[in-house]
């Protein structure tokens, strides 16, 4: 793929979603830290409405380690594995006071020490929290950077991150990483995908499969 096509791709997305943000709410790196632990296979949605009242009971790692894990696995409840979530934020916590002073670390490095935060979880909060520039891949992205020929079938998550990285300018690797979500959570959907409609299905490989059935269903029905 050609830089140019790169180009391309990039400006179109952003003239549809040009105002593509982190959509966890939080009000400091900590809390956006626990979001993020508790988005995995779960949404944002989800997340956002068990946060409201979480956020407003625990504030700091200690609040966390206050409470019994039966009562914590209880307030997160509505989040998938949550059993397995509660678990991992208390250890953290326990972590982060035994280790980084009860503060989110800002190095990639150390964030990726705390139970329950794998590489994406770190680039989110990299980004989003510290200014680093960093692309985060989750299904959205993978799936989106895969249909529009960014990266190769089969390339796992860390080759779609380094992909990604290598075509797309540093200084946009966090607003990409927004952009290519929004695209994917609102537009180009797992499985119904707006594609009659897309102004960038010339470029994409399964938009263009998807559509074959019905072109080849108007033939036979205007014989």
């Amino acid at each position: 793929m050609t830089q140019k096509l790169v180009r391309h791709i990039l400006d179109t997305i952003g003239e549809l979603f040009p105002d593509a943000h982190c959509e966890l709410r939080h009000s400091n790196p900590f809390e956006l830290t626990i979001a993020v632990l508790l988005s995995a296979q779960c949404t944002d949605e989800t997340v956002n409405k068990v946060t409201l009242d979480l956020f407003q009971k625990y504030k700091r790692p200690e609040d966390y380690l206050a409470v019994p894990l039966t009562e914590l696995e209880q307030d997160i409840r509505r989040i998938g594995l949550f059993r397995n979530k509660a678990s991992n934020i208390q250890k953290l916590c326990q972590l982060l006071l035994d280790k980084f002073e009860g503060e989110i670390p800002e190095k990639h490095e150390h964030l990726v020490e705390l139970p329950g935060v794998g590489r994406k979880t770190a680039n989110v909060v990299v980004s989003n929290a510290f200014g680093v520039p960093a692309i985060a891949v989750d299904t959205h992205v993978e799936r989106v950077s895969k249909r529009l020929g960014l990266v190769g079938w089969d390339d796992s998550v860390l080759e779609v991150e380094k992909k990604l990285m290598k075509k797309v300018p540093r200084e946009e690797w966090t607003q990409t990483h927004h952009r290519l979500i929004f695209f994917g959570r609102y537009h180009c959907k797992a499985q119904n995908p707006q594609c009659t409609i897309c102004p960038l299905l010339d470029n994409c490989r399964e938009g263009k499969k998807r559509m074959k059935p019905s072109a080849t269903r108007k033939t036979i029905t205007n014989k």
